[in-house]
C-alpha cells in the first residue's frame, strides 16, 4: 500500500512532466503562428508566382483541393509552400504533410523551409526516412534482445524528443541519426515520435496513401485533421497508387513456402495445397491472360492458409526460410486487404509467365476512391507538378471529382531563348525500327551535337533503342564524348554519372539516358551545365498485359482507352525530359523531338502553352536551324 504523501508526490511528478510537454506546444504554437502571420515571400515575384500563391492560399482557406500544372523554373515549391504557411499562421492548418515520390525531391523542400527560416520563421519539419535507411544495424530486428537501440528506448525516447525539438527546425536523417546514436534509441520509431511535435512532416507518399505504410496516428480508419497535405510531382501518384492498391498472389509462392513448411505443419501444408489446386484450376483455363470476373474460391482457400500461417509463424521463431515464408505471410495479407476493397475500379486478371510462372492479380486501375478518401481526413490538398497535362486525365485519376480547382500557370522564361524542333521524317514506331531509322536518329544527335559545344541529354524509349543507335553513333564520325546510363544504376554510379555535367570540356557530351529512367524528372542541371535534350519517340509505355487491361477499363468507362492507358502517361514523360532543359532565367537551350507523331492532332492538343511555336525540321535543314538560333542568341 501507499501512503498520501507518497501517492500526491508521485501525482505530481507525473503533472509535471505533462505540464512540461503542454507547455512547449501552448508556446511553441504561439510563436509559430506569430512568426507566419509576419512571414514575407523571399524574393520579387517571378512572373505568373504571386498568382499562384493567391489560388493556393483561397483554395485553402475554402479547404477544397487544387490541380497546379506550373512549368519548371517557376519556383512551384516556394509559391505552394508560402501560402500554405500563411494560411497556417492564419489558424487553417495545425500540421502540413509535404509528400514526394522520390528521395531527390525531398531535399528541394528541406532547402526551401531552410530559406524562410533565415527570413524569421518559426517552423520544426522533421523529413521522415525508410526503417531500413535509418537502422543503424546490419540487418534490421526489431526485438530488444538483438537491438541495443530497442533495449530501454521508451525509457530515454522522450528526452531525445524534448532535446531536439528545442535544439533543433529543420531535422534531417543526418540529424535523427546524430540524436538516435546520443541517446541509444531506436531512430525510426524516434522519427515518428519527432513528428508528433513538428509542424511540417516530409514524407513520401507511402506515408499517408499507402494502406499498409500509413502513419497510423495521424491517419487510422476515419481518423480527421486539421492536415494541409501538399503533393509534389503528383503525375508520378497514379502509378504509385495503382501499386498500392494492387496486390497479386503467384502460384510458385504458394509451392515454394509448401517445400519449407513440411513436416513442421501439416494443417498448413494441406491448405497451401488446397490453395495451389484452386490456382492449378484457373491456370488450366488460361492461355495467355484473361479477366475473371471473381475470385471468391481463391480468397477463400487464401484465407484458411493465412489464420494457419499466424500461428505457425508464432510456434516457430527460428527455421531455414523463414524470411521467405514471412514475405509470402505479408503478401498474403495485402491480397486479402485488397480483395475487400475491390469494386468497380478494379480488375482482376490471371496470367501465365514463362512456363512455369502463373499469377492472379487484383490490379486497381482507377485509384480515385481510395486516394480521395485518404484527402478527406484532411483539409485541403494540393497536388502540383510541370506535367499535369490533360488536367482531366489526373482528376479522373487522382480525386475522381471533376470539380475541384485547377491552375495553368503561365512559364516566367523568354521564348526565344529556347528552340523548339519537330523532326517529320523520322519515327520510332515499332514497324519503322531498322538500321537506317537508327542511323537517322543518330545523323541528328551528330548535327545537334555539333552545332554548339556543351552537355545535352538524349533520351531513348528504351534500353533495346538506345543500344541500337550506340551502334550507328560508333559507325560514324562523332564528335562528342558520350555518355550511356546502364540498367539498374546503383546510388554511386548515378551520381557519377551527374558529376560528368560539371566538367569542363572543349567539344560537346551526349549523354544517352532511357525516358521514364532516374535521370528524366527531378534533374537540376542549371546554365552551361546542359543545353539541350534530343526526345526519340513519344514515350509511349511497352504493350503488356498491364496495359491492355487498363486500356480495356477506359475503353468502357471513357471511351478513350489509348489515350488513358497509352498517349497521355507517354506525354508526360515527353514533358519532364524536355523539362530538363530550361530551369532559370539564365538558361538558354534546345528541344528536338524526334517523331513525326508529334505532328498529329492529338499530340499537337497535348502540348503545353509554352510550346505554341515550335519549327518543323528535317535532317538537310537541322543544321541550319540549330546554328541560326545560336547566332542569335551569341548576339
Amino acid at each position: 500500500d501507499k501512503t498520501r504523501e507518497e501517492l500526491e508526490t508521485w501525482f505530481a511528478g507525473l503533472i509535471h512532466e505533462y505540464v512540461k510537454w503542454a507547455e512547449y506546444l501552448y508556446r511553441h504554437t504561439l510563436r509559430r503562428d506569430e512568426s507566419l502571420r509576419e512571414l514575407e515571400f523571399p524574393y520579387a515575384y517571378r512572373a505568373g508566382q504571386k498568382e499562384l500563391a493567391v489560388s493556393v492560399y483561397r483554395v485553402l482557406a475554402r479547404k477544397r483541393n487544387l490541380f497546379i500544372q506550373a512549368p519548371t523554373g517557376i519556383g512551384k515549391t516556394l509559391s505552394v509552400v508560402y501560402p500554405s504557411l500563411k494560411s497556417m499562421g492564419n489558424g487553417n492548418g495545425e500540421k502540413l504533410f509535404y509528400l514526394t515520390a522520390k528521395t531527390i525531391t525531398r531535399s528541394v523542400a528541406e532547402n526551401c523551409f531552410a530559406l524562410l527560416r533565415e527570413r524569421g520563421m518559426l517552423f520544426t519539419t522533421v523529413t521522415i526516412t525508410a526503417k531500413e535507411k535509418l537502422c543503424p544495424l546490419e540487418k534490421t530486428e526489431c526485438n530488444p534482445d538483438a537491438c541495443p537501440y530497442a533495449k530501454g528506448h521508451f525509457d530515454r525516447v522522450n528526452d531525445a524528443v524534448f532535446d531536439i525539438i528545442h535544439e533543433q527546425q529543420g531535422i534531417t536523417r543526418e540529424i535523427i541519426l546524430d540524436y538516435a546514436d546520443r541517446y541509444r534509441v531506436c531512430p525510426f520509431e524516434f522519427c515518428l515520435d519527432i513528428s508528433s511535435w513538428a509542424d511540417g512532416i516530409i514524407c513520401d507518399y507511402n506515408y499517408v496513401f499507402d494502406p499498409n505504410a500509413r502513419l497510423k496516428r495521424y491517419f487510422a480508419e476515419g481518423n480527421q485533421g486539421d492536415y494541409l497535405l501538399l503533393v509534389d510531382e503528383a503525375h508520378n501518384l497514379v502509378s504509385r497508387a495503382r501499386e498500392m492498391y494492387s496486390a497479386e498472389l503467384k502460384k510458385e509462392d504458394l509451392l515454394t513456402v509448401k517445400r519449407l513448411v513440411k513436416q513442421k505443419a501439416p494443417r498448413l501444408e494441406k491448405n497451401l495445397e488446397k490453395c495451389s489446386q484452386v490456382m492449378l484450376g484457373m491456370k488450366r483455363e488460361c492461355e495467355t491472360w484473361q479477366l475473371l470476373s471473381d475470385v471468391t474460391s481463391l480468397a477463400a482457400a487464401a484465407m484458411a492458409v493465412f489464420s494457419d500461417m499466424e500461428t505457425f509463424l508464432e510456434d516457430f521463431p527460428e527455421f531455414e526460410g523463414r524470411d521467405t515464408v514471412l514475405d509470402f505471410y505479408f503478401g498474403l495479407r495485402d491480397f486479402l486487404n485488397v480483395y475487400e476493397l475491390l469494386d468497380d475500379h478494379y480488375r482482376i486478371y490471371a496470367e501465365n509467365v514463362g512456363v512455369t510462372s502463373f499469377k492472379v492479380r487484383l490490379f486497381c486501375v482507377d485509384p480515385s476512391a481510395n486516394l480521395s478518401l485518404c484527402m478527406s481526413q484532411g483539409n485541403s490538398t494540393i497536388l502540383f507538378s510541370a506535367t499535369m497535362l490533360p488536367i482531366r486525365y489526373y482528376k479522373t485519376l487522382l480525386s475522381g471529382n471533376e470539380d475541384d480547382y485547377a491552375v495553368y500557370a503561365d512559364s516566367p522564361f523568354e521564348e526565344e531563348k529556347r528552340l523548339l524542333m519537330v523532326a517529320t521524317d523520322v519515327s520510332s514506331r515499332y514497324s519503322r525500327r531498322s538500321e537506317s531509322e537508327y542511323r537517322k536518329v543518330a545523323e541528328y544527335i551528330r548535327e545537334v551535337v555539333l552545332s554548339k559545344s556543351g552537355n545535352y541529354m538524349i533520351f531513348f524509349p528504351s534500353y533495346q533503342y538506345m543500344e541500337q543507335v550506340e551502334y550507328a553513333v560508333e559507325d560514324m564520325d562523332f564528335p562528342a564524348d558520350l555518355l550511356v546510363q546502364g540498367q539498374g544504376m546503383k546510388e554511386q554510379e548515378r551520381q557519377e554519372f551527374l558529376e560528368e555535367f560539371e566538367k569542363p570540356r572543349d567539344h560537346s557530351l551526349a549523354a544517352f539516358c532511357v525516358m521514364g529512367g532516374v535521370f528524366s524528372e527531378g534533374i537540376d542541371l542549371k546554365k552551361e551545365r546542359l543545353i539541350g535534350a534530343v526526345i526519340v519517340g513519344t514515350g509511349l509505355p511497352m504493350v503488356c498485359v498491364e496495359q491492355e487491361v487498363l486500356r480495356g477499363y477506359f475503353e468502357e468507362k471513357e471511351e478513350a482507352g489509348f489515350d488513358f492507358a497509352y498517349q497521355y502517361p507517354g506525354m508526360n514523360k515527353v514533358l519532364q525530359a524536355a523539362g530538363r532543359v530550361i530551369r532559370t532565367t539564365e538558361d538558354e537551350g534546345i528541344i528536338l523531338l524526334l517523331d513525326d507523331r508529334f505532328l498529329k492532332k492529338e499530340y499537337l492538343e497535348l502540348f503545353p502553352r509554352e510550346w505554341e511555336h515550335f519549327q518543323m525540321v528535317n535532317r538537310k535543314n537541322v543544321g541550319q536551324c540549330l546554328s541560326d538560333f545560336w547566332e542569335s542568341r551569341g548576339r
